[in-house]
């Protein structure tokens, strides 16, 4: 029996998924030891990110030759701009983010642009790829941070969100959608690059959120 996509391609990043977990943003989420500033810093950036990531996903509606794929990825740009928007909704009014005032950083502007170029510019199924680490590795996240459960109230909302069972079940379906493709080994490989690089910019986008990376100047004329 032939492996599943999906199995090839998490086998690939469990180097960079370990890390991750094991990163200082996301083990402070758990004891509470984040501070609150890079909290709404990375709320922020998310917040940027987020717009982008909908325009990926409306591109890669339009490149699916099977409608009922094109219309469940039309859905998860209204998902995406609705629910996950009104989760920094409630963070933006709770904690009081001016989230105008924060710029995107390097690496958020870095990692939207690759999106927006590999959906874009590459074939389906490398836009795929390069789409869904940032479905996968939140749901995992959110699940292994979920038994872990955490000291802070403010972040185990955010863990409720992504260890959810809503949100599991879309990631569920992308998963669906990759396991149903046809692909050669070298297509294969350039799905399995373009994931890895996507999962490699999840890492970056949490130790930039630590690290409350900005540019040495403004981007903003």
């Amino acid at each position: 029996m032939q492996e599943r996509i999906t199995s090839i391609l998490w086998s690939s990043i469990k180097d960079i998924y370990s890390a991750i977990l094991s990163h200082p943003f996301i083990t402070g989420l758990v004891d509470g030891t984040l501070e609150l500033e890079k909290f709404k810093y990375y709320i922020a950036q998310d917040f940027h990110y987020l717009k982008g990531f909908a325009r990926a996903l409306a591109v890669l509606s339009a490149k699916s030759d099977d409608d009922n794929v094109m219309n469940f990825f039309a859905g998860q740009v209204q998902t995406a701009m609705n629910v996950e928007a009104e989760l920094h909704r409630y963070y933006i009014k709770e904690l009081n983010i001016d989230v105008e005032k924060i710029e995107p950083s390097p690496t958020n502007l870095a990692y939207v642009n690759f999106l927006l170029s590999t959906v874009y510019s590459r074939p389906y199924h490398e836009a795929l790829g390069a789409i869904l680490p940032c479905y996968w590795i939140y749901l995992e996240v959110g699940k292994e941070l979920q038994k872990r459960g955490s000291r802070s109230e403010v972040y185990q909302k955010w863990i409720n969100t992504y260890g959810g069972e809503e949100y599991e079940k879309s990631v569920n379906e992308v998963l669906r959608i990759v396991d149903s493709l046809k692909l050669t080994k070298e297509e294969l490989d350039e799905m399995k690059r373009m994931f890895r690089q996507a999962s490699i910019y999840e890492y970056m986008f949490w130790d930039s959120a630590y690290r409350m990376e900005r540019f040495p100047f403004s981007i903003n004329i």
